[in-house]
């Protein structure tokens, strides 16, 4: 067990990396679709209670899939970050377990500027799956630390 604040940053430095790319996304979402809605004839000063679908319906899909990828980035991620505090809090923050937070966050940047660009799903599909087997191992490995 190494927990010194070194290794708590080399563990933490992908959490951060991931929450900085959701939010690079975010603006990439707000920059994309402001104007796909401006083309669209939507206005956000009439828009009153919709929803994701709502914008699916009325807009071109290409500016959706930054919205899309923006969502999926605030749903699996999620285990990302709860399964790395678990590992920062047993001092199991090294080694293997900070390479495979840097597998899972390097796997969640491509699946998103693949959904955002290209977005064939079949690619999206093998990142996701890639990126799921890697937060498999991170929570094996906390659950070792734990139990």
């Amino acid at each position: 067990m190494d927990p010194s604040p070194a290794t708590t940053h080399a563990m933490l430095q992908p959490v951060v990396v991931l929450i900085a790319w959701t939010l690079v996304m975010l603006g990439w979402t707000i920059a994309t679709r402001l104007p796909a809605m401006a083309r669209a004839g939507v206005k956000l000063s009439t828009l009153v209670g919709s929803k994701a679908a709502d914008a699916d319906r009325s807009l071109p899909a290409e500016a959706q899939w930054k919205a899309h990828n923006y969502n999926h980035l605030l749903e699996q991620p999620v285990l990302f970050y709860a399964v790395s505090g678990v590992i920062v809090l047993t001092g199991t923050g090294y080694g293997a377990n900070v390479s495979l937070a840097w597998a899972y966050v390097g796997l969640r940047i491509a699946h998103s500027i693949w959904q955002a660009t290209v977005n064939r799903v079949s690619v999206r599909f093998y990142l996701f799956i890639a990126s799921s087997l890697v937060l498999a191992a991170l929570t094996l490995h906390a659950g070792l630390a734990v139990f």
